[in-house]
């Protein structure tokens, strides 16, 4: 049977647009269709169904000690599998997650007890008692968590998936100088990660040093935002976390290979008068800092927003009266909203890659400002004499 190329894409598109409908769908709450329902329980049941949309929001956001697919309600199950946690608390605690049962029971320990309240572990009693301050904040004890999280697992995933592609990049080129199977998709995105963004920014003979960390950030960002649209509420880049480390991975590498025209363009800046040196040189080295920020800020902040309003888009669904209006309306929201989505995967991991690769080559350039001096000064005698 042969499949067109175009209803082929669409039938994906569409797909990707209704796989955080399924995830929904297990929370669905089914209304009884009586005619004796108050007033006040329409009022209770919306409020319900607000309650538990905010939840799955906050759940498919934030990560988690274990990989739920979906849940039951009735029985109070959760189809899944648990993940290792490590803590660090008088000595090394490993254990699995299941223990924990989502917050819901006491895992003891050797002899201690851990709870986990809103996504953290926390050490508390036989009973888990949870202690607040003022502001209802924890003052449990909370021990090191070195735990294998989702987005641990999401991360190790996303890093062999790459290992196995490049290695067969690789090993297709042992065969002849065209690649072959999938290295046929995966050649044009280097050439043009290489042609398009490294040699542009760094130059030709200083890019090839950076194209390993060049690719790498790429890929590694693309694969993991597509990863966040599935329904298994994967959102690694939109943990502010991931996004501080790479980084700051941006941020080492700009600092160690820069060379001495750029340290003297940010404590001595060549051309300007003495007190302008010393104004500007704490600023540029502050400049050093809001860079890697612009990077993590841009990442977090567009694959969050994204997040949230494909969500909200499907919640309407549930919370609304109207459910085959609100299906139509939020499906077309939605589908338009994940076509987008599918651009912004790409658009972020090319625009932190290219950015990186600005910042390292403004770090590595050479400037030559006594050379382009000197010719000036003889333009300037040579037009004076004509």
């Amino acid at each position: 049977m042969v499949i067109f190329r175009k209803p082929l894409q669409l039938v994906l598109v569409f797909a990707l647009a209704i796989l955080p409908l399924l995830s929904f769908a297990n929370d669905e709450i089914h209304q009884d269709a009586t005619t004796e329902e108050t007033h006040g329980e329409h009022v209770d049941e919306s409020q319900d169904k607000k309650a538990k949309v905010n939840a799955f929001i906050e759940h498919h956001l934030q990560d988690s000690h274990d990989f739920v697919f979906f849940s039951d309600e009735k029985e109070n199950k959760h189809y899944g599998f648990s993940l290792p946690v490590i803590l660090w608390d008088n000595g090394l605690k490993i254990f699995s997650s299941s223990k924990l049962h989502h917050g819901e029971t006491v895992a003891e320990v050797d002899g201690d007890y851990y709870k986990l309240y809103h996504g953290k572990i926390y050490k508390t009693d036989a009973e888990g008692t949870i202690s607040y301050d003022d502001d209802h904040h924890p003052t449990n004890v909370k021990p090191l968590d070195f735990s294998i999280t989702k987005n641990v697992v999401s991360m190790l995933f996303t890093s062999v998936l790459l290992l196995i592609m490049f290695v067969g990049l690789a090993r297709s080129y042992k065969k002849g100088p065209i690649p072959t199977g999938f290295g046929r998709i995966l050649e044009p995105l280097v050439i043009f990660i290489r042609d398009e963004i490294a040699i542009p920014n760094i130059g030709e003979k200083k890019y090839r040093k950076f194209m390993g960390f060049l690719l790498t950030v790429f890929f590694f960002i693309w694969v993991l935002n597509l990863l966040g649209m599935t329904p298994l509420g994967i959102n690694v880049t939109g943990n502010i976390a991931i996004t501080v480390c790479l980084a700051m991975f941006t941020y080492v590498i700009t600092q160690f290979s820069a060379n001495k025209d750029y340290w003297g363009h940010i404590f001595w800046m060549p051309g300007v008068p003495l007190p302008m040196k010393i104004i500007l040189a704490p600023i540029e080295l502050l400049g050093t800092l809001t860079k890697p920020f612009a990077l993590l800020i841009r990442l977090y902040a567009n694959i969050t927003a994204g997040h949230v309003v494909i969500m909200s888009l499907i919640a309407m669904i549930f919370v609304g009266q109207n459910l085959a209006a609100d299906m139509s309306i939020s499906l077309a929201l939605t589908l338009f909203i994940s076509v987008i989505e599918i651009l912004v995967a790409f658009l972020q991991a090319f625009i932190f890659t290219m950015l990186s690769s600005l910042f390292i080559g403004m770090a590595v350039q050479d400037h030559h400002h006594d050379e382009h001096h000197s010719e000036d000064m003889l333009g300037d005698h040579d037009n004076a004499v004509i």
